[in-house]
């Protein structure tokens, strides 16, 4: 199983060389990815300008976005010319995460109809392939991602998001969830992927919070309950299931791996670098 690591874009207070040494270290420990995920009404770096910038420290490490609110992003053609663009930086290594999120407030924010994006995201994902490809509205917009395409993978758990990752997408990211019925997700998945026809196997990833160190738990619910107040007292619970000690996260590393996850992405509630060396000796 690979393990990546999210670029910290969303901690409150990141300063922009935290995260480059974010980058820059996760590469050198050996993490096989940098994630980002994705907020528009919120104080975070905006995720494609922030792998862009990943890009330029690094040279091997993927590069996903996990997830990106594509559908909240207006222009289709702008879109695939950024996403292009941070392929192109990077030599190819981005990996293209989307789903349609469950905040109105984003969409509102961008001049986009919030009740209509799964519709949407379908059609931009068709939109954003033709473009790649050199068609598109007005055909000849560039550069091209390195290898022609680039590789997408579906996010979300509704049944919509779901069954637009069984058609389009390489696999599925797991937004969270006990690693121990990950099994289960990953049985359900790949039925619906074998009902769209598709061949090969699903690529399953799944993502999970982490805060080791002294002041891990309250690093957690700090973060944690600012990014998810949205939720009300949820936040409070997603807080609770963060990973402060070193021993379980040893734990559903393992589980994860037995029960049939690709790749488990690793997200730091904090934007200090030195929190990813205590993740990487636990992990590897």
């Amino acid at each position: 199983m690979d393990i990546g690591v999210c670029l910290p874009t969303g901690v409150h207070g990141a300063e922009g060389d935290q995260l480059t040494e974010f980058a820059r270290r996760a590469e050198r420990l050996g993490f096989h990815s940098l994630t980002v995920t994705d907020r528009v009404v919120y104080d975070n770096y905006d995720s494609i300008v922030a792998l862009a910038a990943a890009a330029g420290v690094t040279e091997r490490i993927k590069l996903v976005t996990a997830i990106l609110l594509a559908s909240a992003r207006p222009s289709a053609v702008e879109l695939a010319k950024q996403l292009a663009s941070v392929d192109r930086i990077s030599n190819g290594r981005l990996v293209l995460g989307v789903s349609s999120g469950m905040r109105e407030d984003d969409y509102r924010a961008t001049g986009t109809d919030f009740h209509t994006r799964g519709r949407r995201l379908d059609a931009l994902l068709d939109e954003l392939k033709e473009i790649w490809a050199g068609k598109g509205p007005v055909p000849g917009v560039g550069p091209r991602p390195v290898n022609g395409d680039i590789p997408v993978w579906g996010g979300g758990h509704s049944p919509a998001g779901l069954r637009r990752a069984a058609r389009s997408a390489i696999g599925w990211i797991s937004p969270g969830g006990p690693p121990h019925k990950f099994a289960e997700t990953v049985a359900n998945f790949r039925a619906l992927w074998d009902e769209e026809g598709r061949t090969g196997t699903p690529r399953m990833g799944a993502n999970c919070y982490v805060s080791l160190g002294p002041d891990g738990a309250e690093l957690a619910v700090r973060h944690m309950t600012e990014y998810y107040a949205y939720m009300g007292k949820m936040a409070e619970h997603l807080a609770k299931g963060a990973v402060t000690d070193p021993g379980f996260l040893r734990k559903v590393v393992d589980t994860y791996a037995e029960n049939g996850c690709d790749e488990l992405f690793l997200l730091s509630v904090t934007a200090d670098p030195d929190h990813l060396d205590l993740i990487a000796d636990v992990v590897f």
